[in-house]
This record gives structure tokens, C-alpha cells and sequence, in this order.
């Protein structure tokens, strides 16, 4: 699955473009806007905008500190086994003291992260500023000559590139989510 970004100014032809791959059968979790413009983006109910925690860069964040905080964990442990301090009754301590320090890590790596935008979105910033809006759609290979047709319709869409998306399992679940609030009451 690969990830192919579009930059537009106009925010009713992305709206027909979502559309447009809606009806070819490319779920909503698969496309999405983000924009500046939160107000504009807010204003076209069928534009499916990027979330606020994914326009930082808190995954990642709390991902680092989850390994630095595993990493002294592991270190607490290893020097309370080697130097004999928890023999007995007494590695209770030890075991507590590495689960709140890896919790206070990953706790410390996502606030840092969340302070930070996400690198992915970092070189469209001068567009996104000048007032343009990036159009971003995950898509199977075996789809993307619907994306290269629908998209030669609309020759004010200017390719921006591609990268890697996210898993495919990650969209899957998206669409069973969405599928789960529609059918329940």
C-alpha cells in the first residue's frame, strides 16, 4: 500500500474527488485532507480531515520513550539481580520502581511528541501556509489506476509526491470500526 499526495486550493474539488473514489469502492479511512484551514475543511461534510493527534508527531514520541523507558527498566532489574540488593522477598521494589519509570518515559515521550508536528507532513508546511490544501490517499496497488483516472479528471490536483502508508491492517480496522457505529444502535 503506498500513500500518493495531491496539493489543491480548492477544497470542493477535493470534495468531488473523495466522493468520486468513495463510489469506486476506496473507503473513507483511505483518504483524507489536511489543511490550516480547519474552519473551510469543517465547512465540507464529506472531506474526511486528519485527526489533531495525527498532525503531531505523539506516536512517534511516545514510541521513543517507550523504548528508553524499557531500556533503564531493563537496567533497574539487571543491576538489582547482579549486585544481589533483591534476593529474597525484596525484587517487589525493583519491579514497581521499572514499571513507573517505563510509564513516566512513555508518558514523557508522547508530551514531547505531541509539542512537535509530524515529520511526514513537514515539507508540504509552505503550501499548507501559502493557503493550499494536501489531499493524501492510501491505496492498494490494485487500485491505483481508479486513483490516475479519477485524478486526470481533475487537472487542478498537482501531484506531491508518495510515501509509505499506514498498515494495511491499521485501515481495516477503521472500516470494521465505522461499519460497527453505523449497525449499532
Amino acid at each position: 500500500m503506498r500513500r500518493h499526495f495531491y496539493i489543491s486550493s480548492n477544497l470542493d474539488e477535493l470534495e468531488d474527488v473523495e466522493k468520486e473514489l468513495e463510489n469506486q469502492g476506496i473507503s473513507t479511512p483511505h483518504i483524507h485532507v489536511l489543511s490550516l484551514d480547519d474552519v473551510a475543511v469543517a465547512q465540507h461534510s464529506r472531506l474526511h480531515e486528519v485527526e489533531a493527534v495525527l498532525r503531531t508527531d505523539v506516536v512517534h514520541g511516545t514510541e521513543i520513550g517507550a523504548l528508553i523507558g524499557l531500556a533503564i527498566s531493563v537496567s533497574i532489574l539487571l543491576t538489582a539481580h547482579l549486585t544481589g540488593w533483591a534476593e529474597g522477598p525484596t525484587w517487589i521494589p525493583f519491579v514497581f520502581l521499572a514499571i513507573v519509570v517505563l510509564g513516566f518515559c512513555t508518558w514523557e515521550g508522547g508530551f514531547f511528541g505531541i509539542q512537535i508536528k509530524n515529520k511526514r507532513f513537514s515539507h508540504f508546511e509552505s503550501e499548507l501556509k501559502a493557503g493550499n490544501h494536501l489531499f493524501f490517499v492510501d491505496i492498494e496497488s490494485e487500485k491505483e489506476k481508479i486513483l490516475g483516472d479519477i485524478i486526470r479528471s481533475h487537472p487542478q490536483l498537482v501531484a506531491a509526491g508518495e510515501g509509505p502508508s499506514v498498515p494495511h491492517w491499521f485501515i481495516r480496522l477503521q472500516d470494521r470500526f465505522k461499519n460497527f457505529i453505523k449497525v449499532m444502535p
